[in-house]
């Protein structure tokens, strides 16, 4: 039985902009006849991009979980909230699901994403014929997450608006959100860049 040819081989290529089907040979730089974006058989430096922005990420992530993500003051009191303490304090008020929730997508899953990422990158990097299919999915469940990755910061954005009772306590945002956020879109921007067909050219015996 014959392989069967890739989209490559047949001369399509799909426009990361519109996702058309646009036909163009391997090596030409034409423009997408539906939006006019550039056409790429692979996304152009998809290794060393997506790395690029995985290493920021990771860098980020230090200061997103050190530094407090929110500044809390009463009459009698001021503390400091990082997303740890944050979900400390959730649990020891009885809001174990909330507290899950906060765990999750704030400390789990950025941690998770960056690893992934890793995995996927490294094996891709060394065109590594190891668990396709997995990885695949791998990256799929990886695209899909990040948009679960802002639920700590949406939970203190939805405390600084309920909670500003001027005389009795005051809730702002501290220096750790802005680190959490740029975890997530550099996390999520690496996951853009990286391009998944890179997994199975090493199939096709293409330099990708």
């Amino acid at each position: 039985m014959s392989a069967i040819p890739t989209a490559v081989q047949l001369g399509l290529v799909r426009c990361e902009a519109c996702a058309m089907l646009n036909r163009a040979s391997r090596d030409s730089e034409l423009a997408c006849a539906r939006c006019g974006a550039h056409l790429h058989p692979r996304k152009p430096n998809s290794i060393s991009r997506a790395w690029a922005f995985l290493a920021a990420a990771t860098v980020c992530y230090v200061p997103a979980n050190l530094l407090p993500v929110l500044f809390t003051g009463t009459l009698f009191e001021h503390q400091d909230q990082t997303i740890l303490r944050g979900v400390l304090a959730l649990w020891d008020d009885g809001s174990w699901g909330l507290a899950a929730i906060v765990f999750v997508a704030s400390i789990v899953v950025p941690i998770a994403k960056i690893l992934a990422m890793a995995v996927l990158l490294l094996t891709a990097q060394r065109r590594s014929r190891w668990r396709l299919a997995d990885r695949a999915r791998l990256y799929r469940f990886t695209a899909y997450i990040g948009r679960w990755s802002m639920v700590d910061i949406f939970v203190g954005g939805t405390l600084v608006a309920l909670v500003q009772f001027s005389l009795v306590a005051t809730i702002h945002p501290g220096p750790g959100a802005v680190w959490f956020g740029a975890v997530v879109v550099l996390t999520m921007m690496a996951s853009m860049s990286f391009d998944p067909r890179l997994t199975w050219d090493v199939l096709e015996g293409s330099d990708g």
